[in-house]
């Protein structure tokens, strides 16, 4: 099993985010893929993504900003099914290999 950790610091929005110069909260984000050759296969795309700024985004929530999960889809738990971000999940890698 592969567990991906992405950690996204706090700092003040940039040109091109929804409300350049406010502060934003960023925190730790974790995503699960099988550790065989899919798996390894994806874990280099999202890193090309993350690399490019393509995995996060950030939204106001509460009246606060802070960074969310983009729109590339991410397992964020090894269980509770397609319906909660987890496995099973026949089709997730095939899906999020095309959207990358």
């Amino acid at each position: 099993a592969l567990r991906l950790l992405f950690q996204m610091l706090s700092s003040c929005s940039k040109v091109g985010d929804p409300r350049p110069g406010q502060p934003y909260k960023g925190g730790d984000f974790y995503a699960f893929l099988p550790d065989n050759k899919d798996g390894r296969k994806i874990a280099m795309l999202l890193k090309k993504a993350f690399e490019r700024r393509l995995t996060f985004q950030i939204k106001s929530c509460n009246g606060e900003e802070r960074v969310t999960w983009g729109f590339i889809p991410h397992k964020t738990s090894w269980d509770g099914g397609k319906a909660r971000n987890g496995y099973p999940d026949a089709h997730y890698l095939r899906e999020v290999c095309t959207v990358l």
